[in-house]
């Protein structure tokens, strides 16, 4: 292996599950960014994708065995882990991620994973129980309280028939991403000390969209743009920031895992998927109701009849119910009210309704262009008072809440 080489370089860990095929395509825009990737392969992944293949795409040799001869004549797998710049691993299996937390080094790739002083990003993928499962949410704690990084898991289908929640694997784009934001916020021991540093903020952003049938949905005016500016400025001070954004046409902020959804009932999942967190940020607009049976074919429209009627149902109330947790409730919990008339009123009775420790208030009238523009106007409502912002770009207005934020953080930190 070369140490001289000019590009920074992947190793690449791929687990045996079915997302491993992905991880092809991973490759292909990983080079093409420039990096140089090695692969090492579980016995489990050659079940899904074949050495063959991998190696065609990286360009260099696939690394399957601990007991290789020829690699571990010189401690192969040290100098794997030494000369990567990061290491990935995808798809990350709940076996991988359970033997990664409890330090196993029973093959070549827990091996390089224990052997590393290298930043790790993992991308699990598992059915949604297994996710879901607390014996891996406790790995997942256990790792995240290591310093390894993570991207995804998604909420969706599962490739078993029937199966649906958040378990996919994050797609090779995401993961490119989150690899190049990894590389450019950490160093060598991967530890930063910003003004969050070793804090989780989970952030919701985004409108949902609630099907009616296959091609018409409820929806709102929501852009996201202030939960995404929220989400950016937590990574920028140091946060492991997991954004769970409903549609939008924004780009993931660097540093950031998002998990993308659709309706209110697949973000309340996503929600308690990530948990825990230690700040939890609700600025998503998310739909008060659904439609009680969206129809599987699209409903026509016959000359004389009357509109159908759509009977509603209640969404989740994804604020509430984790501000009201009895376990696993974040430390400070923050929700938005986008209001149109007696703003602060309103605002401050939604505080105490939902149970969440401030609220951050704006006035999303029509004359305001709050909703789905670049300025808003802010009143944080905590316990103690009202604290009211000028009108400021989106961009200040998430870097004076982060900075609240991190105060708090740390008085609070300090008084325990």
């Amino acid at each position: 292996m070369d140490n001289r080489r000019d590009s920074k370089c992947i190793l690449l860990i791929i687990g045996g599950g079915i997302a491993a095929y992905k991880v092809l395509e991973f490759i292909r825009r990983a080079r093409d960014a420039g990096f140089t990737v090695r692969a090492v392969m579980t016995e489990a992944a050659t079940q899904f994708v074949t050495p063959l293949s991998v190696g065609a795409i990286t360009g260099e040799r696939v690394f399957l065995n601990l007991w290789d001869r020829d690699d571990e004549h010189d401690i192969g797998h040290i100098r794997l882990s030494r000369e990567a710049d990061l290491i990935v691993v995808a798809p990350a299996t709940a076996n991988l991620m359970a033997h990664a937390a409890h330090g196993h080094a029973n093959d070549l790739a827990t091996t390089v994973l224990l052997a590393s002083d290298k930043p790790i990003l993992m991308a699990p993928a598992m059915n949604p129980a297994m996710w879901e499962h607390p014996a891996t949410a406790r790995n997942h704690t256990m790792l995240d309280e290591d310093g390894v990084f993570f991207v995804g898991p998604n909420a969706g289908e599962m490739a078993e028939s029937g199966e649906a929640g958040v378990g996919r694997m994050a797609e090779p784009s995401e993961i490119l991403d989150a690899a190049q934001s990894v590389l450019a916020t950490t160093g060598r021991a991967f530890v930063v000390q910003r003004a969050l540093s070793g804090r989780h903020v989970l952030v919701t952003a985004g409108p949902t969209h609630e099907p009616i049938d296959p091609v018409r949905y409820i929806a709102n005016r929501s852009s996201g743009k202030q939960g995404y500016a929220i989400a950016a400025a937590a990574a920028a001070a140091g946060a492991r920031v997991t954004l769970v954004s409903g549609p939008t046409a924004l780009a993931v902020p660097r540093g950031v895992m998002r998990i993308d959804v659709e309706t209110a009932a697949e973000m309340a999942a996503a929600v308690d998927a990530a948990l825990p967190a230690d700040v939890a940020i609700f600025t998503a607009a998310v739909a008060d109701w659904r439609v009680a049976k969206a129809t599987s074919q699209k409903i026509k429209k016959a000359p004389g009849e009357a509109p159908p009627d759509l009977a509603l149902a209640e969404n989740p109330d994804i604020l509430k119910s984790v501000a009201g947790r009895k376990r696993g409730r974040p430390t400070l919990v923050i929700g938005f009210a986008a209001e149109t008339d007696d703003v602060i009123a309103h605002a401050t009775a939604k505080r105490a309704r939902k149970g969440c420790d401030w609220i951050v208030a704006n006035d999303v009238s029509p004359k305001t262009g709050v909703m789905g523009g670049d300025f808003n106007t802010a009143h944080v409502i905590t316990a103690t008072g009202v604290e009211t912002w000028p009108e400021l770009p989106k961009d200040d207005v998430a870097a004076r809440l982060v900075d609240r934020i991190a105060d708090w953080s740390a008085e609070n930190t300090a008084s325990t």
